[in-house]
């Protein structure tokens, strides 16, 4: 375990290997848009995820998802597809388990490994089953909530959990939905808020400390943990406008945290990734409380690629190049037996 260095990407990156085993050029579709909240941000990664393939040498094309997709990718397969959607679309492993049927192989976990992280609730019982820490939280779906009362059910979550408490969207990103809820006069609104991009509320004790992000690879040694990025939003909210919009976010690469925290928070990202049964790639959002202990909030398994995105961040904190890393999964992709 640890950090990756430029050394471990394989230098014929940009190609794969037939049947008889004879070195081929490689072509990858690069699949972006949808139709989730997030399908701004998923073209914006799409195009950079593009160029950069591009950049190391792979034939690369980028589609929409919609009725063309699946006739043109029976006509003509690519040797692997990049799944840049975000949301549902990208996440819930519906789309990986449709490839998996076409017999197109793709960058990423599979179907099942997808909906496990997607759901937050399930990804955390693993995460907490595998002795990750992660805080303690509640599932409440929209029916159960009107059901039950919707005053004595928040109580009982304020009781239980105390205060404050993040309250979020049970499968959902880009912070879209998300509120912290320091007075329990606000935990309604934060509620309805919450129910307007999914079915279920996720809420989870809030832990104080600083936000960190670790991007997870796997270039054919076994995963490794990229350095950690320390997210500073200006508002002290890190929601959709600070993740996506240039000043509105500082981000250090390192993480500016002391060697042995820095050392847990990575051992910890590749724990989590490893207990979802994730491969290829992943981004792992954590809260470094002050005694220095990591916490795993959720695991992405399909990470932004924008200019202002994470894992892009890391890679090059690494000292690795994003077109190469890309064409090397591309190419262990289209190598693995579907």
């Amino acid at each position: 375990m640890g950090t990756t260095s430029a050394e471990s990407l394989r230098a014929d990156s940009a190609v794969g290997h037939d049947s008889s085993g004879q070195r081929r050029d490689l072509r990858s579709v690069v699949l972006a848009g949808g139709l989730s909240y997030e399908r701004e941000v998923s073209l914006r990664s799409g195009r950079r995820i593009l160029d950069a393939l591009r950049s190391a040498g792979i034939d690369a094309e980028l589609r929409d998802v919609d009725a063309t997709l699946l006739p043109t990718l029976a006509a003509d397969p690519p040797d692997a597809v990049v799944i840049a959607l975000h949301g549902a679309a990208g996440e819930d492993g519906s789309l990986r388990g449709v490839l998996d049927l076409c017999g197109v192989p793709y960058v990423g976990c599979d179907a099942r490994a997808s909906r496990r992280a997607w759901d937050k609730p399930s990804a955390k019982t693993v995460l907490r089953e595998a002795g990750i820490p992660t805080p303690d939280w509640v599932a409440l779906p929209h029916d159960r909530f009107s059901e039950l009362g919707a005053v004595a059910v928040l109580d009982r979550i304020v009781d239980h959990l105390g205060l404050p408490l993040m309250v979020k969207p049970a499968q959902g990103g880009s912070g879209l939905g998300a509120a912290v809820v320091r007075d329990a006069a606000a935990l309604p609104a934060a509620m309805v808020g919450c129910f307007a991009y999914d079915s279920t509320a996720l809420v989870e004790r809030y832990v104080p400390g600083v936000d960190i992000a670790v991007s997870v690879i796997d270039l054919g040694d076994g995963p490794q943990a990229l350095p950690a990025v320390e997210i500073v939003p200006r508002n002290g909210r890190y929601d959709y406008a600070a993740r996506y919009t240039a000043g509105l976010t500082t981000w250090h690469t390192p993480a500016r945290l002391a060697e042995p925290v820095a050392a847990a928070v990575a051992e910890t990202a590749l724990a989590a990734h490893q207990a979802l049964g994730l491969r290829d790639l992943s981004r792992v959002d954590l809260i470094v409380d002050e005694a220095g202990a990591p916490h795993v909030l959720e695991v992405n398994v399909s990470p932004g690629m924008t200019e202002t995105s994470l894992l892009p961040l890391a890679v090059q904190a690494a000292g690795l190049d994003l077109g190469r890393v890309l064409a090397t999964m591309v190419a262990r992709a289209a190598d693995r037996d579907l």
